[in-house]
């Protein structure tokens, strides 16, 4: 067995916070009078929602990432539950005594959050959040960040996740890399930035790491 350490995307890919994020998107639309069709949102799930809202309105910046956040943990809960399969599959390769980590684009009360809602969070070695980096993903640094505080080598750690940030940083961290076929935004576009592998469910990974 060559893999040694996995680290997750958490939002899409270990956890099904889609219906939230688009619900919390167009709240916050509403409040300030802006107008996106579901497609164009679907588009916007990924990047630190800092960067998102300034593509959209600099001036309101602040004011837009607060609503959403405030109505995001408002409704959390009636909303976020684990994808299936993924606490068997954690539960076994933490059996296999293979190290766990998050690399999230979240703050960690966002990330934390829905780890204890979903039961999930004993799993885990360590967390990366977006309070952790200077450069969140695609950037190489919180993939870097985890893996050191794992004392993990590139050879052998997989980045699993449901977007083009999480293989694109895992691909610039000198890592192997695994998409999920669940991915909101669809198995062909994540194909187009060559993951190593694709996941069609996440048990998948313990046969990947038997090879």
């Amino acid at each position: 067995m060559n893999t040694h350490t996995i680290l997750f995307d958490l939002d899409g890919t270990l956890i099904d916070t889609n219906a939230l994020i688009v619900a919390s998107f167009k709240h916050t639309f509403e409040r300030f009078q802006l107008d996106f069709t579901d497609e164009e949102i679907i588009e916007f799930n990924g990047p630190p929602l800092i960067e998102t809202f300034r593509k959209i309105d600099p001036a309101r910046v602040e004011e837009m990432v607060a609503t959403y956040r405030t109505h995001n943990f408002e409704v959390h809960d009636q909303y976020v539950t684990a994808f299936p399969k993924v606490a068997e599959t954690l539960e076994a390769l933490k059996d296999m005594d293979i190290k766990l980590g998050i690399v999230s684009t979240k703050m960690a009360s966002g990330v934390r959050k829905g780890l204890e809602k979903t039961g999930l969070v004993d799993y885990f070695d360590a967390i990366i959040s977006l309070d952790d980096v200077t450069h969140p993903k695609p950037h190489p640094e919180p993939v870097l960040k985890a893996m050191e505080l794992l004392g993990a080598e590139g050879s052998s750690t997989i980045m699993v996740g449901d977007n083009s940030h999480d293989i694109e940083a895992g691909n610039h961290a000198g890592v192997r890399t695994a998409a999920v076929s669940w991915s909101q935004k669809g198995k062909e576009r994540l194909l187009a930035y060559k993951p190593t592998y694709m996941l069609e469910e996440m048990t998948d990974l313990l046969r990947i790491v038997g090879e």
